[in-house]
């Protein structure tokens, strides 16, 4: 049997005695746009999130989760969050920011703690996939225990 991968999301989730399921599938860079996951683990698009990093004017961070297929509506978060307008940060950044690369992006075990918002979405579905932390690695959980151990603020945050 292979050595069980640990990316920092997974550890933390063990210590929070948060349990889940890890779901593997084939990284491709030249097709990110959700589908290439969808097709693999066997989740249904609605239960896949990815996740998203952004500031606000003042240049504080904050992380937003929303279904793989969907768009970010960035009023809508704004709104959300209380900030006169967000953006998406650099994906030049995101490794310093987050200590995550692209396509490996987890909103669990960031370097430092943001404030989440995911999309309202997660509250209709049981088991979610976020990333792992590692290309190509989901982890499924309980919708509700993320939601609460992100500290996580739910709202309609997607282009409708």
């Amino acid at each position: 049997m292979a050595k069980q991968v640990k990316t920092n999301a997974l550890r933390l989730l063990d210590k929070a005695k948060i349990k889940y399921e890890l779901k593997e599938y084939e990284y491709d860079e030249e097709h990110l746009s959700g589908h290439h996951i969808i097709d693999q683990v066997d989740l249904d698009a609605d239960q896949i999130f990815k996740t998203l990093v952004l500031q606000d004017n003042h240049h504080d961070y904050l992380v937003c989760c929303i279904p793989v297929l969907e768009e970010i509506d960035l009023k809508k978060l704004a709104k959300l969050a209380g900030k006169k307008n967000v953006e998406m940060i650099h994906q030049k950044d995101l490794l310093k920011v987050t200590g995550y690369i692209r396509g490996g992006c987890s909103p669990v075990g960031m370097k430092k703690k943001f404030p989440t918002y995911i999309d309202e979405s997660i509250c209709t579905q049981e088991k979610v996939a976020f990333s792992a932390g590692k290309r190509g690695l989901q982890m499924v959980v309980c919708a509700d225990e993320i939601i609460d151990f992100l500290q996580a603020t739910t709202g309609n945050v997607v282009r409708k």
